[in-house]
């Protein structure tokens, strides 16, 4: 019973540490990653039922790919994949310590003889100051080595970028790091969206997908709202929100904000991210009646109904700053007394006998007009995740750098007696990029041989 269950406990640990699992955990991550991106994340169901169907919509919602980066399965993913990462770097971990903390000093006969690295002289030298000598070239070419006499023999070892082989397990933790981040970000963080008309201030924003406000601990005013046009269009070029930042009675920031260049208060974050009207824009009209000539001068908001002699109403339905390049212009229709809606028609303020040509009772001239106040649409993000997302991509550069740059480079020498003479053998290995190092390994040879031959 006990051999069965260690069984299944080394069975459940080879899977967890198995390359396999690696593999298709990071396939599952890519594929629900493009899921995410191409299907609108947290959208409205009247978005996702207009763009696909009802049909679809309810076989999103049940897979949960309208909020997939919060799902149960995607989660559990991660975990998987974080499960793998911590079992592989467990397991592989102690052989990189045991480099660090104890470096083979004496190479062994199997190391001297096969090595890819390896080279041999001899010498009438005795061999303790050959051995210092070699010390020294070796000191000035690669790093000061160690010298260790172990059954009558005499070794010298170097090493260089022994720490490279922690770039790996570095770079695993920051994927660690990172997810910890992401988590902390979805936990204790939020996306939300607030309008805020010019003059006025709110303490509230609105989390996406939710009805329910959420409180800032502070309040934000919009003193003014400005947006410039392109040329003869009324494309945005540009627009831009003077906001201050009230906390505890007092303002604390002031800031005009724009696209790309945020506000930021206590881990808070406003983006600038729309516009619009906040109101309705209000004319100043001049009315004629043309039977007795009359002339009333009348000051009406959009949308509303203004009533004239006779039991007549008007209108402004709709106006232009720039109608035609004609200048300001306003739509009017006038109703009957028993409540008839009339033919719209335009007015124009730059031409003020403009609507004396149309028939009717009375006669409109544009006098002048205030545009609405403006709101400012700001995107609201909180995320606490964010430093150590940060941290986590510093250390993914750093140790991938450390992994995929830089290589543990070590180096044996071994003095004996043989023939009456001084035997040096030499042999080296490094652990990544071994091109780059037999070169420089050749040239190491050079130098040793050198020093042997100038003393003989």
């Amino acid at each position: 019973m006990a051999h069965n269950q260690r069984n299944i406990i080394d069975r459940t640990w080879d899977f967890f540490c198995s390359l396999k699992l690696t593999i298709i955990t990071l396939l599952l991550l890519a594929i629900t990653s493009i899921i995410g991106t191409v299907l609108q994340q947290n959208a409205s169901p009247e978005e996702y039922i207009r763009e696909y169907g009802q049909s679809n919509y309810e076989l999103f919602v049940k897979l949960q790919f309208t909020d997939m980066y919060h799902s149960w399965w995607f989660v559990g993913i991660l975990a998987l994949f974080s499960a793998n990462l911590i079992c592989c770097s467990i397991k592989n971990f102690p052989r990189a310590w045991k480099f660090v903390t104890s470096p083979a000093l004496i190479a062994g006969e199997g190391t001297l003889k096969n090595s890819v690295n390896r080279a041999e002289f001899s010498s009438k030298e005795e061999p303790q100051q050959l051995a210092q000598r070699l010390a020294g070239t070796l000191e000035k070419a690669f790093t000061k080595p160690t010298l260790t006499e172990d059954d009558g023999k005499l070794h010298l070892f170097a090493q260089k970028g022994i720490y490279s082989r922690f770039g790996a397990y570095i770079t695993h933790l920051s994927i660690l790091v990172i997810m910890l981040g992401a988590i902390m970000g979805t936990v204790w963080g939020y996306k939300a969206y607030v309008n805020i008309a010019e003059g006025t201030s709110t303490a509230q924003v609105w989390p996406r997908g939710s009805q329910t406000p959420m409180d800032l601990g502070f309040e934000v005013r919009c003193d003014d709202f400005t947006v410039t046009y392109y040329d003869g269009t009324q494309r945005p070029k540009d627009y831009t929100s003077d906001l201050v930042v009230i906390d505890n009675g007092q303002e604390v920031i002031k800031k005009t904000i724009e696209v790309n260049d945020p506000l930021t208060y206590k881990g808070i974050t406003f983006y600038q991210s729309s516009y619009g009207p906040a109101g309705n824009a209000s004319f100043k009209v001049q009315v004629k009646v043309r039977e007795s000539g009359e002339v009333l001068n009348l000051r009406v908001v959009q949308g509303q109904n203004t009533p004239l002699p006779g039991g007549y109403a008007f209108a402004v339905t709709d106006y232009a700053p720039n109608y035609d390049r004609f200048g300001p212009a306003a739509q009017l229709r006038v109703n009957t007394p028993n409540g008839q809606q009339g033919a719209p028609f335009i007015v124009l303020q730059q031409f003020p006998q403009f609507d004396e040509k149309r028939a009717g009772i009375f006669s409109f001239t544009l006098a002048g007009y205030d545009e609405p106040p403006m709101y400012t649409g700001l995107s609201v993000a909180k995320d606490p995740g964010v430093w150590v997302v940060w941290v986590g991509c510093f250390m993914m550069v750093f140790g991938s750098c450390g992994a995929f740059f830089f290589s543990h480079r070590r180096i044996w020498i071994c003095l004996d007696e043989q023939n009456g003479k001084t035997r040096v053998r030499v042999a080296a290995s490094a652990h990544r990029n071994q091109p780059a190092f037999s070169m420089a390994f050749d040239e190491m040879k050079k130098d040793l041989a050198q020093t042997i031959e100038n003393k003989a």
